[in-house]
């Protein structure tokens, strides 16, 4: 199983975990697991970030 699909499947047990209840819960299922897809496609090498996390620091600045 690829890291994308684990990410998502571990954030929407995280979201499960942190709410039972009605549709503001359901949106916070729904942002956890977002953020595990992300996370997911991030480790599989599918999204780079380093852009966004400072990555290119390795230039030399004149």
């Amino acid at each position: 199983m690829r890291a994308a699909a684990l990410g998502l499947i571990a954030g929407l047990i995280a979201g499960l975990a942190l709410a039972f209840g009605g549709f503001s819960e359901f949106l916070i299922v729904l942002v956890f697991g977002a953020i595990g897809l992300v996370v997911g496609k991030v480790v599989d090498g599918d999204l780079d970030i380093t852009r966004y996390v400072g990555g290119d620091r390795r230039r030399s600045r004149r």
